[in-house]
């Protein structure tokens, strides 16, 4: 306000006062406040009685000393009280801590199969312990998933010819089902850790991990894909490090598809958590201490009050970790959305505002302030800004046909093992029957992909609109999304059995309990991103109804739907392992489909078969989204984007 009124006095004769622009320079803060060179502020001079007689100028540089504070101050910081806000913070990381080393003594024990397996005891007061081994995996999974995210999205996005060959493996990685990923790396697993339990735990982690981290990959390549154009030539033109680049505009831009994505993954986790805990590969049994082998050691002695107790502790769970974990990100990010007006009702979070009032963690990042600098400028030093060059996607070099030529060849040798792999070990016949069993998995997969968008994309868009609709509806959300649906399988398997209900209907409903949220998810996502400034501007305009779902909405969401539909796509293949096969106690419901073709495999330990059932469905997967997914991926970065 008062800049704004300066311009309007400056030509009045009669002065009483004088106003001095002066130049802020960072070695006036002390403290070690950065970031503020070349900075023009506009401060009373001393002779100043007030603001509001202001009416003439001069221009000088006096003593910053009289005009400002830094902050904050030595004296300050060794005044700082200890609130109620820092005893909590404190005793909350205590207690923390010693919760994550009492759980994690259970990974040394001693694991020599077969004379020595961990068990599952059933009494329910077991189960804080269990869901605290489950809940530490989880986030070590989703620590290894972030990491994994940023550094292969990041190289797919801006290499061309590493783009060609990773999303591609993207693709089938995601294609490849839990268990096909547990049937390879369980036995290595036990032999890297010979001894010790650490080898069956690392086994779950990673598997753990394949659920999560295929869709925050793909979340973090496409939003990489679409910065907005103004911010990445506003990069280059001050001449930002690749490092700077990645710190400053990219991750900021992809922060609340990436949470989002990160929030719904790891709900997903929680979805194969059962099958990472209680392992049955190759004719072997493994279970590891946890509530997801507890729920199976429950549904295989059909004890439904065991079961009632692990359904409550996983829902308990589910809400602490929204409430102190993903619900304080979430009111993190909402300061990446790009407008120019902020949102009058933004999110909120009682933990994120119990962060910003305690004064310990401020000190702590102001401590540890000169290494990330130091780190910052060692990394840009090492990035340098490319120089900037007009590149024609469309022309290939020498480099660029050499390149093709050799994946020509590599995919041709490939091919060549496969069919030779198929003539010798299953033969065409078999290969017809698993090419059949995927026709059928793949209509689920279609119905279940159009019932998604039709249902919940309205859903996602009314809630990533509304942050005060979000405030009540995003936690319950996220528990739904993070509920294991497979714990809800044995009540859905004595529905089916008790309503004669065909299973081979039923999976469609049992896979959407699980993949339907990447929708979801993403629409709120896509939602949020949609600037403030454009839907008032939206309303300004009188755009309601398709005119604003075709003019706003469905440019606004796109790239990030794209996402949420490919991922559920992968989603709902690797669930039809899980879904196609249900049991309640001696009960088993089979349908016809190539989920259940590979859960059969893996049980009797067919490597031939289940070789075969993860070719066909990584076949189906990778040939979808090359047919469908990637060119629409092409229509978000060319045309539906902000």
């Amino acid at each position: 306000m008062l800049a704004e009124s300066i311009p309007n006095r400056l030509d009045r004769p009669n002065c009483k006062a004088a106003v001095q622009l002066t130049r802020r320079d960072d070695r006036a803060v002390s403290a070690g406040v950065a970031g503020v060179v070349n900075a023009w502020r506009i401060v009373p001079s001393r002779g100043c009685a007030n603001e509001s007689n202001l009416c003439e100028t001069e221009f000088s540089r006096p003593n910053l000393s009289h005009c400002m504070k830094t902050f904050p101050s030595s004296e300050a910081l060794r005044r700082l009280p200890v609130g109620l806000a820092d005893l909590a913070i404190v005793l909350g990381t205590l207690a923390l801590l010693g919760l994550i080393a009492r759980i994690g003594e259970g990974t040394l024990v001693s694991f020599r199969p077969p004379n020595q397996l961990p068990s599952v005891d059933l009494d329910p007061r077991n189960l804080p312990y269990y869901a605290g081994r489950s809940t530490l995996r989880m986030f070590i999974a989703l620590f290894c998933s972030t990491v994994f995210t940023l550094a292969y999205g990041y190289i797919a996005a801006h290499n061309r010819r590493a783009e060609r060959v990773m999303i591609p493996l993207l693709d089938i990685l995601q294609s490849v089902p839990v268990l096909g990923f547990l049937s390879i790396t369980v036995t290595g697993f036990i032999a890297l850790f010979p001894g010790s339990l650490l080898g069956l735990e690392a086994a779950s982690i990673f598997a753990i991990f394949t659920s999560q981290a295929w869709n925050m990959t793909f979340s973090f390549y496409q939003s990489l894909r679409t910065v907005p154009k103004e911010l990445d030539e506003a990069a280059t033109l001050y001449r930002l490090s690749g490092w700077q680049r990645f710190t400053k505009l990219e991750v900021p831009s992809a922060a609340i598809g990436l949470v989002w994505n990160g929030m719904l993954s790891f709900g997903a986790g929680w979805f194969f958590v059962v099958a990472s805990e209680a392992i049955s590969v190759l004719n072997q049994k493994y279970t590891l201490p946890g509530i997801g082998s507890y729920v199976a050691a429950a549904v295989a002695a059909k004890n439904l009050p065991d079961l009632g107790w692990a359904l409550l502790s996983i829902a308990i769970v589910i809400i602490l970790v929204d409430q102190l974990f993903w619900r304080p990100l979430v009111v993190w990010t909402d300061k990446f959305r790009l407008e120019q007006s902020s949102s009058s009702n933004a999110p909120e979070s009682w933990v994120y505002d119990l962060l910003t009032t305690a004064r310990i963690p401020s000190l702590v990042v102001l401590i540890l302030r000169p290494i990330g600098d130091t780190i910052d400028r060692s990394l840009s030093a090492l990035t340098p800004p490319k120089a900037v060059r007009a590149v024609d996607p469309d022309r290939q070099t020498g480099s660029d046909r050499l390149y093709n030529t050799l994946l020509l060849v590599i995919i041709g040798g490939l091919i060549a093992w496969i069919l030779h792999f198929v003539v010798t070990t299953v033969g065409i016949a078999e290969v017809a029957k698993a090419f059949g069993l995927a026709l059928l998995t793949l209509a689920r997969v279609i119905v279940l992909l159009i019932f998604s968008t039709l249902v919940w994309t309205p859903i996602g868009v009314a809630i990533g609109f509304n942050p005060q609709l979000a405030r009540f509806l995003q936690p319950v959300v996220q528990f739904l999304a993070s509920f294991p649906a497979n714990f809800i399988f044995p009540f859905a398997t004595l529905f089916f059995i008790r309503t004669g209900v065909s299973i081979d209907w039923g999976s469609i409903l049992l896979m959407s309990l699980g993949t339907q949220w990447y929708i979801l998810f993403n629409s709120i996502a896509g939602a949020q991103s949609i600037p403030t400034d454009l839907r008032e501007m939206a309303d300004d305009l009188g755009l309601h109804g398709w005119k604003r779902w075709q003019n706003l909405i469905i440019p606004g969401i796109f790239s990030a739907w794209v996402t949420g539909g490919v991922t559920a796509s992968g989603g709902a293949w690797n669930a039809s392992i899980i879904s196609e096969v249900v049991a309640w106690g001696s009960t088993t419901l089979t349908a016809t489909g190539l989920g259940a073709y590979i859960a059969k495999a893996t049980e009797v330990g067919d490597w031939s078969r289940i070789s075969l059932g993860i070719g066909m469905m990584s076949i189906f997967v990778v040939g979808f989204n090359r047919l469908l997914w990637r060119r629409l991926y092409k229509l978000a970065e060319t045309k539906y984007h902000l």
